[in-house]
């Protein structure tokens, strides 16, 4: 769940909480160029007052209206379709022709949002399970691979941090790494063995690990929504970790070091009983080029090559 939803979860929460009618109206399904992707949330209450974005600005007014004089009053969820014809498209600014499907709560269950944000809170995945025919909701554990479902009869989406970066090694570089995953709702995990790197890991939103990296890897479990990020510039820490990485699913496998020291990596790799094919996924040096020199530079080339990666946009060949 990204920061913009969440904040419409907590927004609601409290709103109903305060004793004011709520609406939540999520995006299911849209064709053509949508500006906000499926399972995004906008809250809506009584006064006309708004959290959230389904359409980027394109359709809210009019929805808001709706709410009011519409669907407010109704016990039921209800389905709002945009840009049928090219003609509506173009009046609410729809790009390209696009068409938006919403699914507009208009009694979301005070109980169950407050579950969602405790589960959230403790880094946990919750599936929501919505029965259209009764507005009714059901929540059970969540698994970060989940695909959002919605058809005639019900609603499932998933909450939690679906997007993981387990980052190697607990220096400056790591900091601000970590700091701008945050920023971009990843869930940011940092192993380190070393002692005297533990006392500088005391960060909020941060989960700190102190353990041999490849054994902690196989602990927590690394799937297609991971990043793993190697920066300790020491092979006995990097490299075993780098064996376990490419061996799964990850998204996405990089590590700090110039190109003769990342050809002597993936020549160690291969030794490691690493395949050519697994060893090719390394990404290394770590990070876009874009000249980067300091710390939070570099951060932030390596955030833009994982960012690239998780949404498959092809990554320039390090020369």
């Amino acid at each position: 769940m990204n920061s913009t939803d969440l904040s419409v979860l907590k927004a609601s929460v409290d709103w109903l909480k305060g004793g004011h009618p709520v609406a939540i109206a999520t995006v299911v399904q849209t064709w053509g160029s949508a500006p906000r992707p499926i399972g995004s949330w906008l809250a809506i209450r009584g006064d006309g007052q708004v959290t959230g974005s389904v359409s980027g600005g394109c359709v809210e007014d009019d929805l808001i209206r709706r709410v009011q004089t519409e669907i407010l009053t109704n016990d039921l969820p209800e389905m709002v379709v945009y840009g049928i014809s090219q003609q509506e498209a173009a009046r609410f600014g729809l790009p390209c022709g696009g068409t938006l499907r919403l699914l507009v709560e208009p009694k979301p269950e005070l109980a169950v949002l407050e579950a969602i944000l405790a589960s959230i809170s403790e880094h946990q995945i919750t599936s929501r399970t919505v029965d259209l025919l009764t507005g009714k909701s059901r929540l059970e554990s969540g698994d970060r691979n989940e695909a959002f479902i919605c058809n005639d009869h019900l609603m499932k989406t998933t909450y939690g941090p679906r997007w993981r970066m387990v980052i190697i090694g607990a220096g400056q570089l790591s900091l601000y790494t970590a700091d701008f995953a945050l920023a971009s709702d990843f869930e940011v995990i940092v192993i380190d063995p070393r002692e005297e790197y533990a006392e500088g890991m005391n960060r909020e939103h941060i989960q700190f690990i102190k353990g041999m990296p490849d054994d902690v890897l196989l602990e927590i479990g690394v799937d297609s929504h991971t990043a793993v990020v190697a920066l300790t510039h020491d092979p006995k820490l990097d490299d075993m970790a780098l064996m376990e990485a490419l061996k799964s699913t990850a998204f996405y496998v990089g590590a700090l070091g110039s190109r003769v020291n990342t050809q002597k990596r993936k020549a160690r790799l291969i030794d490691f009983d690493v395949t050519q094919e697994q060893v090719e996924r390394l990404h290394g040096p770590v990070g876009l080029f874009i000249g980067a020199l300091t710390p939070p530079e570099i951060a932030v080339s390596i955030l833009a090559e994982v960012i690239s990666a998780k949404y498959g946009v092809p990554i320039p060949k390090k020369m």
